[in-house]
């Protein structure tokens, strides 16, 4: 059962995570809801997967968590089981499309929406209870600027900023890269403009960004590409699919392919020594920096 007895019990549990194979943990989040995010998680990892690796997608939006909505899975238990103590970690996780895993967050539950920082920590802790067959773990945050987003997002080695061709849109991501950047040391952003009609749209898109943030900040931004608007993106969400498995030649489902074979050169040239430890350590690290771990 899921336990938290401070910082001993925290290192002591990542001393026993011994990882032979190098896990690739990238946190996809956004500055407001309603640009595709989520979408955007469920069908990056399915990409990947079919690519041959093994993926897990954790929904870290612990108070309005969807990624089992958008796969149509049923899960028996979810996160707020675990904090409650009503089953362990790998008891929670589902088999969702083309092998990836998927560990459900909770909807509805004003409680995960407000982790207390202990609560976090043994909830961080009970990852040690996840097999280390993994090759990439997305990490899928809620939308805007909490301490929980910033707990996830600063745990992870890579962050993609899903972003639409939109005033508030553009506005809250620059905001959420700038907290990310001023209070959180991290300089490095992955932009991936959602929803967009071409390439060309995409690239004015990520260049409006990088107008305000080059003048007022010190971070790097780097274009991912683009997913198009697509009609069978919705008709997917509808039937409770991905777009990748749904709709295979789809204008989205290529680009996400395409976004798939991205990622994988990251784990060449930004993180060679990363490990699903890394994800761990972070987040207990970020745990004990915020005094939130004990009793």
């Amino acid at each position: 059962m899921l336990k938290s007895n401070g910082n001993c019990d925290q290192a002591e549990g990542l001393r026993r995570i011994t990882r032979a194979k190098t896990t690739q943990v990238l946190a996809i989040t956004s500055g407001k809801g309603g640009v595709g995010k989520t979408s955007v998680s469920v069908n990056l990892g399915v990409a990947i997967s079919r690519s041959g690796k093994s993926v897990m997608i954790m929904d870290a939006d612990l108070g309005l968590a969807n990624v089992d909505i958008l796969l149509g899975l049923q899960p028996r238990f979810n996160l707020s089981h675990v904090i409650d103590q009503k089953c362990r970690m790998r008891d929670v996780i589902v088999q969702g499309p083309a092998g990836i895993r998927v560990v459900p967050g909770s909807s509805g539950i004003m409680k995960m929406a407000s982790l207390g920082a202990a609560q976090q920590a043994a909830l961080i802790n009970a990852f040690n209870d996840v097999g280390g067959d993994l090759d990439v773990l997305l990490v899928d945050t809620s939308a805007g600027i909490s301490e929980s987003v910033f707990a996830f997002v600063r745990a992870c080695q890579e962050v993609i900023v899903v972003v639409c061709d939109e005033p508030a849109s553009i506005t809250d991501s620059y905001a959420l890269i700038k907290v990310l950047s001023r209070d959180y040391d991290i300089n490095r952003f992955h932009i991936l403009p959602n929803m967009v009609p071409s390439v060309h749209k995409g690239r004015e898109l990520f260049t409006k960004l990088t107008r305000v943030t080059d003048r007022y900040l010190d971070v790097v931004l780097d274009f991912m590409g683009v997913i198009p608007e697509d009609d069978y993106v919705k008709k997917a969400i509808q039937e409770q699919q991905s777009v990748v498995e749904r709709f295979p030649g789809s204008r989205s489902a290529m680009a996400f392919r395409r976004l798939a074979k991205e990622t994988d050169c990251w784990t060449q040239t930004n993180r060679p020594n990363g490990h699903f430890q890394f994800f761990l350590d972070r987040l207990i690290r970020t745990d004990v920096d915020d005094g939130g771990l004990g009793e």
